[in-house]
């Protein structure tokens, strides 16, 4: 039984399991659309549409499409046909077909150098990180992207930072001490507030 296929068909069923989801891509099948207009369409958070989509995309079921600044999401059509006619195929489910591989290419849009680019195709499936890096200099390549996340100016609440770092790992506590003692957020005395540092 082949193994990598059964696991790809698995991972596919788990990202449909939900019905927001489900109707994202029912959304995305039409056009392409930015998280903002899915989250005002859904009556969502925008990180919570964020995190949908990282879902999807793990998959292969949503392209990105850049516009300048702005980034549009639509329905693969190409992925939902394979995988569609693999589950109609019992005998090919046994056999074998073709993985589909996350999609990193998000990576060569970050304004980041070599240097990390290579940190987070090391580190990451789709837009997840597999682990926290234990050397320095890799931590420090994963929390310059995270910070990147964090819009200049914008003052967040703790859960909102959570929910920001949640998106990409689920230890948010450890990231949000490492992003705040290696001096990319800073935050008020005893808490409260956090927002992003100017590095330039």
């Amino acid at each position: 039984m082949d193994t990598p296929l059964l696991q790809t068909l698995t991972q596919f069923f788990k990202a449909l399991g939900d019905e927001n989801r489900l109707r994202i891509l029912g959304m995305a099948s039409g056009r392409a659309y930015r998280v903002s207009d899915l989250a005002k369409e859904l009556d969502l958070t925008e990180p919570t549409v964020s995190h949908h989509i990282t879902k999807l995309r793990e998959v292969g079921l949503l392209n990105l499409e850049q516009d300048g600044t702005n980034h549009y999401y639509k329905l693969n059509d190409a992925t939902l046909e394979i995988m569609l006619g693999e589950v109609g195929n019992l005998e090919a489910i046994v056999r074998t077909t073709p993985r589909i591989k996350p999609d990193l290419s998000w990576i060569d849009a970050l304004d980041l150098d070599d240097y990390d680019r290579k940190v987070l195709r090391d580190y990451c499936v789709g837009q997840r990180l597999k682990q926290i890096p234990s050397k320095p200099k890799k931590l420090m390549a994963v929390l310059r992207w995270l910070a990147s996340r964090f819009e200049p100016g914008v003052r967040y609440t703790e859960r909102e930072v959570n929910a920001i770092i949640e998106q990409v790992y689920p230890d948010y506590a450890t990231l949000r001490r490492e992003l705040v003692e290696s001096h990319f957020l800073q935050r008020e005395g005893g808490g409260g507030l956090y927002w992003r540092v100017d590095h330039t």
